[in-house]
């Protein structure tokens, strides 16, 4: 059976685990370097993130675009009794978050300094890009929870050691929600597990085995899959469960803002994906209603918000709830039209939302407020920078012509397909 979701890559069997790997033995390097200094620690940590996204272009290159499964497949046994194992691959769909991540993080180290404690704030980063790699490439269901999980740690110390104004109560709130979200992931995962053990007489964590395997009821996959959407629903944010996104972004440092919008939102879009539709397509579609019901509030909700904000870093945190709403609109329109479109959208949020989370810093870096009422006559004083913002700005409103129509565009003709009167309430939302 996992011939049919498998396309092995065995000329390549190290480029994933490299992925993984080489950031988090860059973290390692920096935290023992003997310097206090910033420019050692955040060349190490700009090399080693270089190095990551090479390979990761390297990996796009390399992957096949007619075959359908995973490839790059590697699998090590780690406790064969347990069903452990070191399984990674990539599709389709991990793919361009991959590469999305690989590529934020050089950006984000150059983009921003940390101030102090350069090499914690360093290692801190590279942990939390092999952290994120790994989590897409996880085909295991325990390792894909240990690196959704290890993802926490660094960001919490990123918003609570080198954000702004109230950041201890920011990383707080992060932590407290998205933990709070992981234990329901934790006892679905648990028991999906040993159900399935029940079944079939094997412990087995492998997604392949798992999403192909027809030992758990109808009634039992509907649990399950509610405690991972919970868990994921915390992560996307979806309402009304966003709250701690709107007081990590403005709270946290610049390149903590741009991974946060970048990579760790797509976590849970990514889940709602590969654990959710993939593994219960009947419980994502008994579900399907009050998702998208959810998602469409997020999006209304999200818009008109982020109209009230005079804090323009605050603006752009409240717009990427509305954006993330549009993702899993289309995601569970359960169309291929629509979830092609909330996998493009994805990529397109991840560039455009970071891009003005690096321009709002820059403008602060030279004003030292981000009051909108305070920033008026920037256009004549900063022309080019004025150019840029309106350039990336008409992407995240989704301007037809520029990358971030694509994806709301094909995300609302999908759901416009199977449920049309969401799909009419989303486009308000895009007016708003």
């Amino acid at each position: 059976m996992s011939a049919m979701f498998a396309v092995a890559n065995a000329d390549l069997p190290a480029l994933l685990p490299a992925l993984v790997l080489v950031p988090v033995i860059t973290g390692l390097i920096v935290a023992v370097l003997p310097t206090k200094g910033e420019a050692t620690p955040r060349a190490v940590a700009l090399g080693g993130a270089l190095v990551t996204a090479a390979l990761s272009i390297f990996l796009l290159a390399r992957f096949s675009r007619g075959e359908a499964g995973y490839q790059f497949v590697v699998r090590a046994d780690w406790v064969a009794d347990w069903g452990l194992s070191w399984h990674l691959g990539v599709d389709g769909i991990s793919l361009f978050l991959v590469v999305l991540t690989a590529v934020l993080f050089p950006l984000a180290i150059l983009g921003a300094t940390a101030g102090h404690q350069p090499k914690a704030y360093y290692a801190w980063m590279s942990l939390l890009m092999g952290g994120a790699i790994g989590a897409f490439v996880s085909l295991d269901l325990l390792l894909f929870f240990a690196c959704f999980e290890l993802v926490l740690v660094p960001m919490y110390f990123l918003i609570g050691r080198w954000g702004h104004g109230n950041a201890a109560y920011a990383a707080n709130k992060f932590f407290l929600f998205t933990m709070f979200g992981s234990a329901f992931m934790l006892v679905g995962l648990l028991s999906l597990v040993f159900l399935n053990q029940k079944a079939t007489g094997r412990l087995s964590f492998d997604v392949v085995e798992l999403t192909s395997s027809q030992a758990i009821s109808t009634g039992a996959a509907r649990w399950i899959f509610a405690s991972f959407a919970i868990a994921f629903a915390v992560k996307v944010p979806l309402f009304p469960v966003h709250t701690w996104l709107p007081d990590a972004h403005t709270e946290a440092p610049t390149a903590g803002s741009v991974i946060l919008a970048g990579v760790l939102l797509k976590l849970g879009a990514y889940g709602l994906i590969r654990f959710g539709l993939e593994m219960f397509p009947e419980a994502a579609h008994w579900a399907t209603p009050a998702i998208m019901t959810v998602a469409v509030i997020g999006i209304v909700y999200g818009a008109v918000v982020a109209a009230m904000q005079t804090d323009l870093k605050r603006l752009v945190a409240y717009s990427s709830v509305a954006h993330m709403g549009f993702i899993v609109l289309g995601i569970f329109s359960l169309t291929v039209v629509g979830l092609t479109g909330g996998v493009i959208q994805m990529v397109n949020h991840g560039i455009s939302t970071p891009a003005l989370f690096l321009l709002v810093a820059f403008i602060y870096e030279k004003r030292h407020t981000r009051d909108i009422n305070a920033l008026s006559g920037l256009q004549s004083r900063a022309p080019v920078l004025a150019g840029f913002f309106m350039i990336v700005m008409l992407s995240s409103v989704g301007l037809p012509g520029l990358n971030g129509f694509v994806g709301e565009y094909l995300s609302m003709l999908g759901a416009w397909q199977t449920h049309r009167w969401w799909a009419v309430v989303a486009v308000f939302g895009v007016i708003l």
